[in-house]
């Protein structure tokens, strides 16, 4: 991933290119690697960028051959080489890049190309062959990357797009966050949802969409593997944050077999390569151009290998990283997850103080003063500077998996099976509010990029189509256990599509496997919320908190925490178009639910907290 901004319907733009330069340097932290400007007719487009495919010739803006369409993107296209094999020989590449495919198709398909593609993006396209020039924008279905649209009374003809709210604040008045699987374009002013997946109705007040398809185990593991797998794209070194819990020791078992497979590739790459040297290569059969049962065009087989030879000579074995307190739950799961696993594992203690002092800095990458967001990416933000230290630009990180499955603890006061679905479909639609706006900003904060298997539009597809009912659970004396005597707990269909061994190796110990949920923020240590809080109590006076909705009729904060992050948030942020981009996480309170996010407030969490 890396950082854009643009902007499009300003007179001069030449006159305006250090002024934005300027509001672009904001942005760096997202792409330490290059910096790209592109000053055209109306618009001008910028691009910090964190090289990980096509590192040698991927510099953005990308232009196209006749200088006429300029592109700056935020993102992974998985699928690129497969769309450059649907386009036409005439289509020509300038360079390695995953997204540079997004040119011609739109010269194909016009706006119609975001739908074909698979992967996390936000883009801006500039067409300057047509009068007015255009532009359309555009962000990836669930919103893993981040997007802000913006508007300024002193330009009133221009439209302002960025990675990040710092580098539009001081210039617009009016500031959104561009909603996921929408595009927008400049011809008519329209924004439009591309994404129409067949579950996105299944929240609706009236006549949902709900569904009544039986899990399938087999067809559930695989498709996440298969996500795992294209997630794996990548020139630089790579790893996995591994916090031992369900999510990322799954998303770490299925890398740790995929990296196997391509380090046993490598051996077996050398040794034809040895035996050339001595006898001259083989001459090429049709077998040799096709993989997994599909035909890869020749003219993109030099760069899969490449590909898969620089990867491979980046890491032959999985790195997991973790992070927590001293003997937090979470360190010790992730040792013995890693221990299992076989990865290069590499975990890193914090102080509640270290945690603490690092909450400004937080609060202005994240661009937020949601409670939930700061406590979860505190931990997260210092784990990615350490990882970043090592060399490392990707991760692959199990984000999703709670708001598809119905995975946290509060779920289990779902009255019904509708009401359940429906919740896990709002939570998805608003990822890109809270653990997508997490994953995103806590780690590009150091040019580190995060990767999420778990919200793959195919595996979407087929978890969000299976009947809520079987998604369903309960604790205590109300828990069941199935005929295997395993409990039907939290996102048991996961769980058990993948209590298997397949090849004659389990996928994870049993005590990973079936371990009880823990949000992030809980699992690090448990002293680190309570930390929080101690120091908001001394920070925000009762004086100052009883005046509270007086200073913020809006969101009023109810608790001394969320008052103290939402002061830090309007110290770095002071303006009201700030403070609208932000959305708080709240669980059900009319399922009987604490408005506390912490899975410690639901009373099955084997440590909640007393209540009296």
């Amino acid at each position: 991933m890396c950082g854009i901004l643009a902007v499009h319907g300003i007179e001069n733009p030449g006159v305006e290119r250090s002024r934005f330069l300027a509001l672009s340097k904001r942005l760096r932290h997202r792409g330490p690697d290059w910096s790209g400007c592109f000053v055209g007719k109306e618009a001008i487009l910028l691009h910090e960028r964190l090289a990980i495919v096509g590192v040698d010739t991927g510099a953005q803006p990308l232009v196209s051959e006749d200088g006429q369409i300029i592109l700056a993107v935020n993102g992974e296209i998985y699928n690129h080489l497969a769309l450059r094999a649907t386009l036409s020989s005439t289509a020509k590449f300038k360079t390695h890049s995953d997204c540079e495919v997004i040119i011609p198709l739109y010269k194909k398909h016009d706006k119609d190309l975001c739908n074909m593609l698979d992967g996390m993006f936000s883009f801006v396209l500039l067409d300057e062959s047509v009068t007015p020039t255009r532009v359309i924008a555009s962000r990836d279905p669930i919103g893993i990357t981040t997007l802000y649209q913006g508007w300024s009374s002193k330009h009133p003809g221009a439209t302002y797009f960025s990675s990040e709210l710092k580098a539009l604040v001081d210039e617009c008045d009016t500031v959104i966050s561009f909603p996921p699987g929408h595009v927008y374009d400049s011809r008519d002013q329209s924004t439009t949802r591309y994404f129409k997946p067949t579950w996105w109705d299944g929240d609706a007040e009236t006549n949902p969409v709900l569904p009544t398809t039986p899990a399938d185990y087999t067809l559930l593991r695989e498709t996440l593997e298969a996500a795992v797998r294209k997630r794996l794209m990548s020139e630089v070194p790579y790893g996995v944050l591994l916090s031992g819990g369900l999510d990322s020791s799954l998303i770490a078992s299925i890398a740790a077999r995929e990296t196997e497979k391509v380090s046993r590739a490598q051996y077996e790459a050398r040794k034809r390569k040895l035996a050339e040297s001595t006898s001259g290569p083989p001459t090429p059969r049709l077998d040799d151009l096709t993989q997994q049962g599909r035909r890869i065009e020749f003219r993109s087989l030099f760069f899969t290998l490449k590909i898969a030879v620089a990867m491979l000579a980046s890491w032959p074995q999985l790195h997991s990283f973790s992070i927590g307190l001293e003997n937090s739950p979470d360190l010790l799961a992730a040792r013995k997850a890693a221990h299992f696993l076989g990865t290069v594992h590499h975990e890193y203690v914090f102080t509640v103080q270290e945690g603490l002092d690092a909450i400004p800095d937080v609060i202005y990458h994240l661009e937020t003063y949601d409670v939930t967001t700061v406590r979860a990416s505190t931990p997260m933000y210092l784990l990615s500077r350490k990882i970043k230290a090592m060399g490392v630009k990707m991760v692959l990180s199990g984000e999703g998996s709670d708001e598809i499955l119905g995975g946290y603890l509060y779920f289990h006061a779902a009255p019904d099976s509708n009401s359940f679905h429906q919740e896990c479909v709002r939570r998805v639609k608003n990822l890109h509010t809270a653990d997508c706006l997490r994953a995103n900003k806590s780690t590009m904060a150091w040019g580190l990029e995060a990767r999420v298997p778990f919200l793959d539009k195919a595996f979407l597809e087929v978890a969000m189509n299976i009947d809520a009912k079987e998604k369903m659970f309960n604790k205590d004396k109300n828990q069941v256990v199935d005929e295997d005597g395993c409990p039907v707990m939290e996102k048991y269909i996961l769980r058990k599509a993948f209590d298997c061994a397949p090849d004659g190796t389990a996928y994870l110990p049993k005590s990973i496997l079936w371990r009880q949920k823990e949000q992030f923020s809980d699992g690090v240590g448990y002293s680190w919320i309570d930390g929080i809080k101690d120091n908001a109590a001394a920070f925000v006076s009762d004086k100052d908190f009883s005046k509270r909705a007086e200073r913020w009729p809006v969101d009023t904060p109810d608790t001394k925490e969320a008052y103290y992050i939402r002061e830090l948030f309007d110290g770095l942020f002071p303006s009201e178009a700030a403070a609208k981009t932000a959305v708080r996480w709240i669980p059900r309170g009319d399922w009987g639910c604490s408005s506390d996010p912490s899975g410690r407030s639901v009373s099955i969490h084997n440590a909640a907290y007393e209540t009296d």
